[in-house]
């Protein structure tokens, strides 16, 4: 039996979307060369595509691990993370998501992509709203569950383990970048700093 068929056409267009919007936000901010990237067109927009297949197959098994919970509605953020050396965050790009699972199976999918073309189109000129990163940061996709799945009952749960990113001890400042609602999805992108209050990490001293 086709497992496709038990798809969810919504968390389908969702994760591919997450795949390309991640890709595009790694982009924006610089971590790699802009060589590493080539132009495609996706839902009619010309977006980035990594060359690489370590860091094109990172982005699209990790993101595409997320199916299965998301069609359980599992998932409640999807987050992109710059973090220094010491593990602090410098920066969060924040997808939240919502699906209506008593929604039935008749999503007007062109209506859903034409929704989130708009994030595709928004993200390229929202570098000014971003921090710029120092040449050693480190980044990572980390997920957030609304309550975590059986480990015992998905071998998909395997694929993630807790992150080791530290977190901020203020509650962080919220730019927001771009938020839709077309039955049965929503969803809002939004940047995360940390607050002016955030206590500051101590120098280490040499004795």
């Amino acid at each position: 039996m086709d497992s496709k068929n038990n798809q969810s056409p919504t968390a389908r267009i969702l994760v591919e979307f997450l795949e390309v919007a991640i890709t595009s936000v790694v982009f924006l901010k610089g971590v790699y060369p802009s060589d590493a990237f080539e132009r495609r067109r996706y839902m009619n927009v010309v977006v980035q595509r990594a060359r690489h297949p370590q860091l094109r197959d990172y982005i699209h098994s990790a993101v595409s691990g997320l199916l299965p919970f998301i069609q359980k509605g599992l998932v409640e953020r999807v987050a992109v993370i710059f973090f220094n050396t010491d593990n602090i965050p410098l920066e969060r790009f924040i997808f939240k998501l919502a699906m209506d699972q008593s929604y039935g199976s008749k999503v007007e999918e062109g209506d859903l992509e034409f929704s989130l073309r708009s994030f595709l189109v928004k993200l390229p000129v929202s570098e000014g709203l971003t921090k710029v990163l120092p040449r050693d940061c480190r980044w990572e996709i980390t997920a957030y569950f609304r309550s975590l799945p059986h480990v015992s009952t998905s071998k998909d749960a395997d694929l993630w383990i807790p992150t080791d990113t530290k977190q901020w001890q203020q509650p962080p400042l919220i730019t927001p970048i771009k938020s839709m609602r077309s039955e049965p999805l929503s969803v809002q992108l939004y940047l995360e700093h940390p607050s002016l209050s955030e206590p500051k990490p101590q120098e280490k001293k040499i004795l």
